[in-house]
């Protein structure tokens, strides 16, 4: 089973920079998107709606912001829209495809970087968060959720550790948080599991050389339950074209989706 995830920076934007066109030769059983930027009556055109998948989005109510979505090869059993909070919702911010041996998640964390405020959220959802993906250990089926995170786990995981520590996304409180997911929480970094490597990033800010310099932040991920640590196959982050700020992420795992 090979799963990408992608924050495409706008999905408009991102099929104009042929996102689609690679796509369609990555054989991806299941495809998570982030902030799509777009409400699905304004993605009419055929290839927002890939003939090889199931496509299914949820977007933000306000327009040209956030919005995540799925795509899947097989049928989900369930697709479940939100999270069930409102706040978190309206942002369009959470996507749980629910297939009969897996469960996967698309997840647009808040960033926190524009103001105080939206730091504030970010750590309102942190708190919030962090209960309900323990419940889903407790679950019957194993998770995959996917998604722009917003937060770097460990030095390894930024080029420029020492001047980012007061930036969001880089905040030792966020940092600590991560390592609750994945020790404490028992959650497990897919990508980790099988690349060790410094120098592996997913998102690069467009100011400055920060792309052709590699100057980069590893804040997306697919975070596994533990009873697939075992299943990781490969991991890449694909670099060869460039969609958006943030580079698609692919993991292959040594399981199938089953089909109902």
């Amino acid at each position: 089973m090979r799963i990408i995830t992608t924050n495409v920076n706008g999905i408009r934007a991102a099929a104009k920079k042929g996102y689609f066109t690679w796509l369609a030769q990555q054989n991806a059983d299941v495809v998570c998107l982030q902030e799509t930027k777009a409400q699905v009556h304004q993605l009419t055109d055929s290839v927002f709606h890939p003939s090889a998948y199931h496509c299914y989005y949820h977007d933000a109510e306000k327009k040209g912001y956030s919005g995540v979505a799925i795509y899947a090869r097989s049928k989900p059993e369930e697709v479940i829209y939100g999270i069930g909070w409102s706040e978190i919702d309206r942002e369009g911010r959470y996507l749980e495809a629910r297939f009969p041996n897996v469960n996967v998640v698309s997840l647009y964390m808040h960033s926190g970087g524009s103001s105080p405020e939206r730091q504030e959220l970010k750590f309102e959802f942190m708190a919030k968060f962090m209960p309900y993906l323990r419940k889903l250990q407790q679950a019957s089926k194993p998770y995959i959720i996917c998604g722009d995170w917003n937060i770097v786990h460990k030095k390894i995981d930024i080029k420029n550790w020492s001047s980012n520590q007061k930036r969001s996304g880089c905040l030792p409180e966020e940092r600590a948080w991560m390592d609750e997911l994945f020790n404490d929480a028992g959650f497990v970094d897919a990508f980790r599991v099988v690349n060790q490597e410094a120098g592996q990033y997913t998102w690069w800010s467009n100011r400055g050389k920060a792309w052709a310099n590699n100057t980069g932040w590893r804040i997306d991920y697919q975070v596994i339950t533990p009873d697939l640590k075992d299943k990781v196959i490969n991991a890449s982050i694909y670099k060869d074209q460039r969609f958006s700020d943030h580079a698609p992420l692919i993991v292959d795992y040594e399981i199938a989706i089953r089909i109902l």
